[in-house]
């Protein structure tokens, strides 16, 4: 308030001069200093108003951007994006296929055909559960070169042999360099099957989680077979093991055998200086191939060697020091699979080698059941199958102890 306003406000209330025009002075300024009080708590009122607004709206966000802990809208809208499980809930069930006839997986026409294909294909889930289980298994899988194709066989195109090569100048000729060879070996893919049971009364029970029963008895039953056919399959309608291939002394190895050094005992290792073969086979495999090389042996031959010792009194063997670690043999891992043979005479007990490169593994992607109701009444049974093949591709990269004189 300017002094020309508080002199027309004095006027206004008719008192003029002296005392009382000091008096009006002193009522417009307590008037002005009431405004300006006024003024301040509208002030904090508006700003705690819109502090309010800004916590509420926090707030909001905050609860709306946080994932629901139990939602069945949303668990039944998952139920509507997965048409293949649900047709495959109903078929396991109660036979009903309806739901997987013409069905469309992955853009693609899915062929339902039981005579031509031999069943459903299973959902992508419960094939990759069983896929998690066998990679984690103490088995060849675990360490081998694993591929998947579309095809009935696989072929691995090896070249073994070295390409020539020299030091040019800029004014020499250069000599012209070897032809190399490869070597093909083709894998074919056989037909691997489990077929678990169950009952029909069980199957009615809408609580029983019927796929994750079934990915679990798949697995297990597809685990022991692979574990037992890559490391001693004939490959007669099977994979053909690395220990099905012929075993030559190191000395003479050549390609198409795998390389072996022998303990000096027969069925043991040899009384005296009994780690010399473990060296000895460790240093038969090129550094190429040991850098990323594993032992594979079973629990007994592992129980007889984690008690060796070097001349200083120190075990070769060592335990993972976390858990989920593998051990290891003279720093290299150990893969404990119980289809290797036991120590006796003559037998090839022990692997060592980089079975990356030198087994590979095939597999076609897909994973088909037949619901059964007929063969073993008043069970049901399902018929799963897939096709895998598995081979030696590289038979320098690994070798075997034999425990033999020579």
């Amino acid at each position: 308030m300017t002094t020309t306003e508080i002199k027309a406000r004095a006027a206004g209330t008719g008192v003029s001069g002296g005392t009382g025009e000091a008096l009006t002075v002193k009522t417009a300024l307590a008037g002005f200093l009431e405004e300006i009080r006024d003024f301040r708590d509208d002030v904090k009122v508006t700003l705690r108003e819109q502090e309010e607004r800004l916590t509420m709206l926090d707030r909001k966000t905050m609860t709306q951007g946080r994932p629901a802990l139990s939602r069945p809208e949303l668990s039944h809208a998952a139920e509507i994006e997965a048409p293949h499980r649900k047709a495959l809930d109903a078929y396991l069930r109660s036979g009903d296929d309806d739901g997987l006839r013409g069905l469309v997986l992955e853009g693609k026409a899915m062929n339902t055909s039981v005579a031509a294909d031999g069943g459903y294909l299973v959902d992508p889930e419960t094939a990759a559960t069983i896929s998690s289980v066998l990679s984690s298994t103490a088995s060849i899988r675990a360490i081998a070169n694993v591929v998947t194709v579309e095809a009935t066989s696989f072929d691995v195109l090896i070249d073994h042999s070295d390409v020539g090569s020299g030091w040019a100048s800029e004014t020499g000729a250069v000599a012209e360099s070897d032809t190399p060879q490869i070597e093909r070996i083709t894998i074919p893919l056989n037909e691997l099957s489990a077929m678990p049971k169950a009952s029909q009364r069980l199957l009615d029970d809408s609580a029983f989680d019927i796929e994750g029963w079934l990915a679990g008895r798949i697995a297990q039953k597809f685990a022991r077979a692979e574990a037992q056919a890559f490391i001693a399959g004939d490959g007669s309608d099977k994979p053909t093991g690395f220990l099905s291939h012929p075993a030559v002394a190191e000395t003479s190895w050549s390609w198409g055998s795998l390389g072996y050094v022998a303990t000096g005992a027969d069925g043991d290792f040899a009384a005296t200086n009994s780690v010399d073969a473990i060296v000895d086979l460790v240093y038969a495999l090129d550094a190429d191939y040991r850098a990323n090389a594993t032992f594979v042996m079973n629990s007994k031959t592992a129980g007889a060697v984690r008690k060796m010792k070097d001349a200083d009194g120190r075990f070769l063997w060592s335990d993972g020091l976390a858990a989920g670690e593998p051990a290891r043999l003279m720093g290299y891992p150990v893969l404990i699979a119980e289809d290797m043979p036991d120590i006796t005479s003559g037998s090839y007990a022990l692997a060592f080698g980089d079975f990356r490169a030198g087994y590979t593994v095939a597999e076609r992607p897909d994973l088909r059941v037949l619901r059964d109701p007929f063969s073993a009444k008043p069970h049901v049974l399902f018929y799963a199958t897939k096709r895998v093949g598995g081979d030696v591709s590289d038979f320098a990269a690994i070798k075997l102890l034999k425990f033999a004189v020579s």
